[in-house]
């Protein structure tokens, strides 16, 4: 079973293609709030024209207008709200994304000249030529005798053989157990990022109009403020998946140089990979902390501080995994 066989791409994909698919909803809610705005529009106006009356001072228009502004937002909220706020920060996230697809195709093309590179050092060596090539395994077969020694040798090279198969098999399995878990933390925050921006899109237009009375001004100002946050929640998360890419071609470039010496042995343990992909996960749940440094957005400290529990409960189950398989697995080696 390959666990990298979900293509993540198109699930990002699915949940960019709900927000545009969700957003025509918006439009039936205008209606609702155009009668708020309009009965709020009312009482502000009246209140402000008694006000100026009741004090014998002359009435200033310049604030009345605020309530026909709003009003204005609310009956072209999705293009003029929305599509305004959108086409600003879409040049944001497509810059971090194409910053990601940079850094991820470098480390796809190191990764690849590493393994090439380690197979050939492996080869190299006799003592572990046999384990990674099924010529060098079967010539040496042939070179043995049928004597009692030859067959104890030929027996502890079937053993040795399938010991490291089998140990690479589950290093490659844990491998893509904490691949899978990395993109699925970027997933779980996109998914929740997405429902937040549909959930403040549609009920938009019902804050717009909240905002227009008296005592609630703040609710327009809070509304945009919630709104930027969330939606900076991709580009943050693409550049935290970027630093991570970077990290590793960094890694690989210093295993690369060292393959290239012909006396270097490799080490396939992977274990700086395993506690860079830990750290991964957890950190993917401080994305809303960070986006909210950004541009400060209150009412979401609750859900933050739920996620930062939920990725140090993930960290601590991954951390135990990764350190009781490296630790078996260094264990048999020093057996060894």
């Amino acid at each position: 079973m390959n666990l990298l066989a979900v293509d993540f791409g198109n699930l990002h994909e699915i949940l960019r293609n709900l927000y545009e698919d969700m957003m025509p909803l918006c439009s039936s809610m205008t209606g609702v709030a155009k009668g708020m705005a309009g009965l709020g529009a009312l009482f502000y106006v009246a209140a402000k024209v008694w006000q100026a009356l009741a004090r014998a001072e002359p009435i200033d228009v310049y604030p009345l207008l605020r309530p026909f502004a709003i009003g204005l937002c609310i009956m072209f909220f999705p293009s003029f709200v929305l599509g305004t706020i959108n086409s600003v920060m879409s040049p944001v996230v497509k810059g971090t994304h194409t910053l990601l697809e940079g850094q991820t195709f470098d480390m796809n093309k190191y990764r690849q000249q590493k393994d090439k590179l380690e197979y050939e050092a492996m080869l190299r060596n006799p003592e572990t030529a046999y384990l990674v090539s099924d010529e060098v395994f079967d010539k040496q077969l042939e070179d043995l005798g049928w004597t009692p020694s030859d067959l104890a040798t030929m027996m502890g090279m079937y053993m040795d053989r399938s010991a490291y198969n089998v140990k690479k098999m589950v290093k490659d399995w844990f491998r893509e157990l904490l691949e899978i878990l990395f993109q699925a933390a970027a997933l779980v925050i996109d998914t929740i990022r997405t429902f937040f921006l549909i959930v403040l899109a549609i009920l938009g237009p019902i804050a717009f109009a909240i905002s227009v009375y008296d005592g609630f001004q703040s609710t327009l100002t809070q509304w945009i403020t919630r709104y930027i946050s969330v939606y900076l929640w991709l580009p943050v998360s693409d550049l935290f998946s970027s630093i991570l890419a970077r990290i590793q071609v960094l890694m690989l470039q210093q295993d690369i140089e060292a393959l290239s010496d012909p006396n270097f042995i490799p080490d396939s343990s992977n274990t700086v990979y395993i506690i860079f992909m830990i750290i991964g996960i957890v950190g993917y749940f401080t994305i809303p902390t960070v986006a909210g440094w950004i541009i400060q957005a209150g009412g979401l400290g609750g859900m933050n501080r739920n996620l930062s529990k939920t990725a140090t409960t993930g960290g601590n189950l991954a951390g135990a995994a990764a350190g009781a398989a490296t630790g078996n697995i260094s264990g048999k080696l020093i057996k060894k």
